[in-house]
């Protein structure tokens, strides 16, 4: 691979970073608000609701990590 390849991958990967950094600061923000439920809400709907997203925000995140990896990978 050539230098402006991975100078590309390389910008890709700051970008990927910069939104998995916003995804987990809203994933906590996410958390604090569901632990800061009453036991009745957290087991309520709205509780699920807050599980679910927080859920799907971890796949997310966790994803971009994957990510970034592979194109780390590629870009040796």
């Amino acid at each position: 691979m050539n230098n402006e390849r991975r100078k590309s991958i390389n910008t890709l990967i700051n970008l990927i970073d910069d939104a998995r950094s916003q995804l987990e600061a809203i994933k906590d923000e996410e958390q604090e608000a569901y632990d800061n439920l009453p036991e009745g809400l957290q087991q309520a709907e709205r509780g699920q609701a807050s599980e679910q997203a927080i859920s799907c925000l971890e796949d997310a995140i966790s994803s971009l990590e994957d990510a970034v990896s592979s194109l780390e990978e590629a870009a040796q």
